[in-house]
């Protein structure tokens, strides 16, 4: 934006030479901006000419001494911006299968062993082992992890013997899953079971 004169702002309280200053800046604005115009469409143009080698040139500036024709260019190719699009949501994962089908399945036995049918398991201080009988062994990414209480449980591990910590007494439900990654694979059958802790 362009500085009014002083005048302008001035507590000068001649009415028509106020008006006379801005008419005569409003009027230099204008000269300026048809010549800003006027010069960038003479940059637009465009000569072609030939040289003394037999060259053919073309430049913005026109040759002296030589005749040069305008060239006349077709229009510029404009693009108008299209209007943003929203992306496509991605699809939701489908949630892991708690228990695929029998000809899905990875493994044809999953189950726990080494724990009591109808007895009580007596583990004073609360942790045991269990063992997993797996046919197939465990396949290469594969790992086992039990599932205590309907919640993982304990850190996934590939050895078929798998370790309860500081259980509490009581009914407990056990099961041990096969995860590749965060991929559960297969889960075996829940087995529902008692801890006993005697304290002496």
């Amino acid at each position: 934006m362009f500085p009014l004169p002083e005048l302008f702002y001035a507590g000068n309280r001649r009415r028509p030479h106020r008006l006379a200053t801005v008419r005569v800046f409003t009027m230099r604005c204008l000269v300026l901006l048809l010549a800003l115009l006027a010069s960038s469409v003479s940059v637009a143009q465009i000569y072609k000419y030939t040289d003394a080698n037999g060259n053919t040139v073309y430049t913005n500036q026109p040759p002296g001494g030589s005749k040069a024709k305008e060239v006349n260019l077709p229009p510029l190719n404009s693009v108008s911006p299209s209007p943003p699009t929203a992306a496509p949501e991605p699809e939701p994962a489908p949630p892991p299968a708690s228990r695929p089908n029998a000809q899905s399945q990875a493994y044809s036995v999953l189950a726990l062993a080494d724990l009591p049918n109808e007895e009580a398991l007596r583990a004073n201080n609360g942790t045991f082992t269990v063992g997993v009988s797996l046919v197939p062994k465990l396949k290469p990414g594969h790992m086992l992890q039990l599932v205590l209480d309907g919640n993982p449980y304990g850190e996934p591990g590939n050895v078929p013997r798998l370790q309860v910590v500081n259980a509490d007494r009581g009914e407990h439900n056990l099961a041990v899953r096969v995860i590749a990654g965060d991929v559960m694979v297969q889960q075996s059958e829940t087995v529902t079971f008692t801890v006993q802790r005697v304290h002496r």
